[in-house]
């Protein structure tokens, strides 16, 4: 047993493109890391581990092993991100034939503000791609970085069967990414059926994954106002889905739409065109407008609403960043734009301006 601590951060994200379309699988989206971070610290234990949380109270809460697994004594949802991320951990560990050993997580997140409140940076991810760095550390397994990213992701679908793992992806490389998903329906059934170790390795497993890097723009700023009202990502997803089951809402139009609009933007980047990137911006704003408005979904809320006009009234392009519903809105804004007004208009609406950058890139990404 050792005394020496462990210490793994994630970045948070934002979307810039994407939303919605990219939890189909191979469906693109471009998101960012930012640089504010949740930090994971793992010190060993004996007997029993325990998760320290903020999230979880004042008390901790304890988990142990059983002829099931990984268990943990709580009375609510019996899943849960940091517990999947053990989990999965604990599986490929014992395929790996190394000894069990347990250990205390102390969670400590700056994704959110000091009253608790989340600003929809991508908690979750963060905090399993973290949980999966400490835990790859303290057992040596000697990932790389994509191997983090899948062994997040599988955790991840165990709370949340049809998150995209895009967060995860921006937690785990930083910088501008492009991304397309897997099928996680598959990764499911190989996860249920067979060896951690072997399905990190299976390509045929993760078809359909594009994890790139992105050119940031050279000549735009990133300018990131919170509306004050947290939003569920997996709520909003789960009610437009439903609206799709019920034929309300043209499902192949608006994936071709935002496939166009993504591959706009990242031409746009890729040739540092900061016209077409403002453009290609505006362009996926209306597009979440009108699957809110076919679903009768409040994607964009009247913060967002007034968020985005007030970005254009001054040069600017501006959108939801995610599910939308709350949270955060993005800006882009070319040097010439008048951002004191900006940021005046936003205060006079009640948006939070967020000083956020995005946090650098870390690692090649992996193309596919």
């Amino acid at each position: 047993m050792t005394d020496a601590a462990i210490l793994a951060r994630a970045p948070g994200k934002l979307f810039i493109a994407g939303e919605y379309a990219v939890v189909t699988p191979g469906e693109p989206a471009v998101l960012v890391a930012v640089d504010r971070y949740l930090t994971v610290r793992l010190t060993e234990s004996v007997g029993v581990g325990s998760i320290h949380s903020p999230e979880y109270g004042q008390v901790p809460l304890q988990w142990t092993r059983s002829g099931d697994g990984v268990t943990i004594d709580r009375d609510h949802h019996p899943y849960d991100y940091v517990l999947a991320a053990i989990t999965v951990a604990e599986r490929l560990r014992a395929e790996l034939g190394l000894a069990p050993r347990f250990f205390d997580l102390r969670i400590d997140s700056g994704l959110d503000d000091v009253t608790g409140r989340k600003f929809g940076l991508g908690s979750s991810a963060a905090v399993t791609v973290a949980t999966v760095q400490a835990i790859d550390e303290f057992y040596g397994f000697g990932l790389t970085r994509l191997e983090r990213y899948k062994l997040a992701l599988l955790a991840t679908i165990e709370v949340a069967p049809t998150a995209s793992g895009s967060d995860v992806a921006a937690s785990t490389f930083g910088g501008w990414i492009g991304y397309r998903a897997p099928d996680r329906r598959v990764l499911r059934a190989r996860s249920a059926d067979g060896a951690i170790a072997a399905l990190l390795r299976a390509d045929d497993a993760w078809a359909g994954l594009e994890i790139v890097r992105l050119s940031p723009p050279d000549g735009l700023r990133l300018l990131v106002g919170w509306t004050g009202s947290p939003a569920s990502t997996e709520r909003l997803v789960d009610e437009v889905m439903r609206h799709v089951r019920a034929g309300e809402v043209d499902l192949p139009a608006f994936l071709l739409d935002s496939r166009a609009c993504v591959s706009e933007l990242r031409e746009a980047l890729a040739h540092g065109d900061d016209h077409a990137a403002l453009a290609a911006l505006r362009r996926s704003r209306r597009l979440l407008q009108r699957l809110g408005r076919q679903a009768g979904v409040g994607i964009e809320t009247g913060r967002l609403s007034a968020l985005c006009d007030t970005a254009e009234a001054v040069g600017a392009a501006g959108k939801p960043s995610g599910a939308g519903g709350g949270d955060c809105g993005i800006v882009l804004a070319p040097r010439d734009a008048d951002i004191a007004e900006l940021l005046r208009a936003w205060e006079a609406h009640d948006i939070r301006h967020l000083t956020i950058s995005v946090h650098p890139s870390e690692g090649a990404a992996h193309v596919r």
